[in-house]
């Protein structure tokens, strides 16, 4: 008798109804204004005599923006939702083993208490714990992040017993006492309620330590040997009838020097999966970023529904969760939860070959990341090439999980010390690692570009999206971090825009031409800084000169523009209605921050990556800053824009900002007076509507006295700029007229 499925998939019909519905009209629409555009060209005698120049930014960048649309249609032909059924999984002896990496980097920007609490949460995860073993990488050698793990390991002593014993859904211990829950208070019981306030006590305690201990912090990022410790391992006889029911726990920092390249996060995971090979060997990893803590410990049991799914495991690499934050708010001003990605865009993928890897809260195959050809016969010598050096890491390949024993002090002491050597700076020289094997490092977006060679390989991957979040984290709350995170998104995707590795030129003959655009949209997000500088800049000073770059009002093609506007707000609508959060207060914030990334992030972001492709600088890796202040969270929840960032990014919104505020009034004078409403009543609107999502600068700029609003300076440095483009702007425009 076959067995019941352990997994259900839907096809979301009525959305891909709507959806393709959507792109044929839209389709339709686009052709006609790139018809109205190039007739203008092609027969100027069909039209009023018009400056070359202006129409042809006008006209590239419309093409540009209907590239960058068309490509991002993949992600909305085929939604689907899935549901797991994990009671219907075989008997924890039958499961097979998880290795959790944890990745931390600076102390200073990521709180060891915060931390600390992630490692907590994946250690209470609802699995074997003798099949469970969580690995922490510190990449920045830091001697309170290894004091602190110690510290972690004693209070989980008492922290796992307590979630098991009254199955506590929420096992991140700051997460938990924060506020009690209804499904985790037992209804007030006396013996229960005892148990939480003496482990509430120990966790203050343990986190008072901490804290203090990280108020000295000693950051060696640039240079530090390999240390590795399994935590709790010299006190395991005095704690022998603990230890049974604890998973293993490891520290690793790897060596870094400032001669030899790091490769950022990828080369962190790296020596995770070398190290945790000779270890544990677990078939199956699950990655976390340090703040995005497990908020349903039954994750492991879900995503193991469909990797123990003998019709989709043979070609499954990973298991995609969406990131959800705890601390979003109810406006999300900066788009912090990433809605529209993480609910719209990684179901649609999820219908065709699977979403791609997202950086964190993903369950990964090992033998995904080893490549192909090391699990077909391949002799020593070439094992060696591609793996290194070492034959207690080869030995462990196919192997079955079998977990260090740490009760044998000389066999986990040499183990360990022949772990040092995998976590060498130079272990991975004249070898294959990131290049063939384990986490890529062509890009500081080492997700994507290992997502994007994963499914070129064949492999698939699924999106769970449980209706309790599997996992929250710390979700960026000001605008400098928003900004700062994007550069570096931005910058990586465009590197491997430009690489020989190209979604539509390498994964075209690799995987189906709705997974490529998927996959090319991502790539090419960097380049929407083009249009969006051009139109926030050309149709406003042609506006100020008289000069129409759209059709007259009265014009039966002022009906196309007209529609492409409609059809691409009423579609984002949808999109968020279709997801219980359709407000146009939303559509607001989501134009309003996608413009601030444009014409800020998504430009420096494509800098970078041209500047590094041409040899004037190096990649570079920030991380994303997990402190914030009282001040900053207020404002945020509020709703507030807190402008406290540099004046690079500063600068450029507020100069566009000036120049539309510019443009608006000197439109709607022109018009009045000389009587052009039929002729400029387009690029009246358009700067009208500028102004209005990016109400907030003008409100930063005028009205607002904190200290989150913009400086005077910043305002009249913009000035400055705004008039410098009107003049010299003016001036070119007299001689292409």
């Amino acid at each position: 008798m076959e067995s019941l499925p352990l997994h259900h998939c839907t096809v979301q019909k009525l959305s891909a109804i709507i959806n393709r519905s959507h792109v044929f009209l839209h389709c339709m629409v686009l052709i006609a204004m790139i018809y109205y555009r190039a007739s203008s060209f092609l027969y100027p005698e069909n039209t009023q005599t018009l400056p070359f120049l202006p129409w042809l930014l006008v006209f590239s960048s419309e093409l540009i923006l209907s590239f960058i649309w068309l490509l991002k249609q993949g992600f909305f032909w085929q939604p689907v939702t899935r549901t797991v059924f994990p009671e219907r999984l075989p008997g924890d002896e039958e499961l097979p083993a998880v290795d959790v990496f944890i990745c931390t980097a600076d102390p200073k920007k990521e709180p060891p208490v915060g931390v600390m609490n992630t490692v907590l949460s994946a250690m209470a995860l609802d699995y074997p714990p003798d099949k469970l073993s969580v690995y922490l990488s510190d990449d920045g050698g830091a001697s309170v992040t290894l004091y602190a793990m110690r510290e972690a390991w004693g209070f989980a002593r008492l922290w796992l017993p307590f979630c098991r014993r009254y199955g506590t859904k929420t096992r991140c211990p700051e997460a938990y006492f924060s506020s009690v829950l209804d499904d985790d208070n037992h209804g007030g019981d006396t013996e229960f309620t005892k148990h939480r306030d003496n482990i509430e006590r120990k966790y203050e305690e343990f986190k008072e330590r901490v804290s203090l201990a990280g108020q000295n912090v000693a950051n060696n990022a640039q240079s530090h040997p390999p240390s590795i410790e399994v935590i709790g391992r010299n006190n395991v006889k005095a704690v022998e009838s603990d230890q049974a029911e604890m998973p293993l726990l490891v520290y690793i920092s790897r060596e870094k020097k400032p001669s030899h390249p790091h490769h950022f996060k990828a080369g962190a995971l790296n020596v995770l999966l070398r190290v945790s090979g000779i270890i544990s060997n677990a078939p199956y990893i699950l990655i976390l970023d340090c703040d995005m803590y497990s908020n349903d410990p039954k994750s492991a049991r879900q995503a193991m529904c469909f990797h123990l799914d003998p019709k989709l495991s043979p070609s499954l690499a990973f298991v995609q969760f969406p990131q959800k934050f705890h601390n979003v708010s109810q406006n999300d001003i900066y788009d912090g939860e990433l809605k529209s990605t993480f609910m719209i865009m990684w179901q649609g993928t999820d219908g065709l070959s699977g979403p791609l890897i997202s950086g964190t809260c993903f369950y990964i195959k090992r033998k995904a990341l080893y490549g192909s050809n090391i699990h077909n016969g391949v002799d020593i010598p070439q094992l060696r090439q591609s793996l290194g050096p070492s034959n207690e890491f080869m030995g462990t390949l196919g192997k079955s999980y079998k977990r260090i024993n740490i009760d044998d002090e000389d066999l986990s002491n040499k183990l360990l010390q022949h772990a040092q050597f995998l976590a060498s700076c130079a272990y991975e020289k004249q070898t294959k690692w990131g290049q063939q094997i384990g986490f890529l490092y062509n890009s500081v977006v080492e997700d994507y570009f290992t997502g994007f060679m994963l499914h070129c390989k064949g492999w698939t991957s699924v999106y769970c999206d449980p209706s309790r979040p599997a996992f929250l984290g710390s979700a960026t709350t000001n605008l400098n971090d928003t900004l700062v995170q994007g550069t570096r998104w931005m910058a990586g995707l465009l590197e491997v825009a430009f690489s020989t590795f190209c979604p539509l030129i390498y994964g075209l003959s690799r995987m189906s031409i709705l997974e490529t655009m998927c996959y090319g949209y991502l790539a090419f997000i960097p380049l929407y800084c083009i249009p969006l500088w051009c139109l926030a800049t050309i149709p406003q000073l042609c506006l100020l000169n008289g000069i129409p770059v759209y059709p007259e009002v009265s014009s039966s093609w002022f009906i196309i523009f007209s529609l492409i506007f409609f059809s691409s707000h009423l579609k984002l609508f949808w999109d968020f209605y279709s997801i219980g959060d359709g407000s146009i207060q939303r559509c607001l914030n989501e134009w309003r921050i996608w413009m601030i990334k444009s014409v800020t992030a998504y430009l420096y972001g494509s800098l970078d990556a041209i500047f590094e492709l041409i040899g004037m600088r190096e990649a570079s890796f920030i991380a994303t800053n997990k402190v914030t202040s009282d001040e900053e969270v207020k404002l945020y929840q509020m709703g507030i824009f807190d402008f406290r960032t540099s004046t690079m990014f500063l600068v450029p919104m507020v100069s566009l900002v000036i120049l539309n505020m510019v443009s608006f009034t000197g439109g709607i004078a022109r018009a009045t007076f000389e009587g052009g409403w039929n002729q400029n009543f387009a690029q009246v609107f358009l700067s009208l509507f500028i102004l209005i999502v990016n109400y907030p600068i003008i409100e930063g700029m005028i009205w607002r006295k904190d200290k989150g609003g913009i400086p005077l300076s910043i305002t009249l440095l913009s000035v400055t700029f705004a008039l410098i483009f009107l003049f010299f702007g003016t001036i070119a425009l007299m001689y292409v007229r």
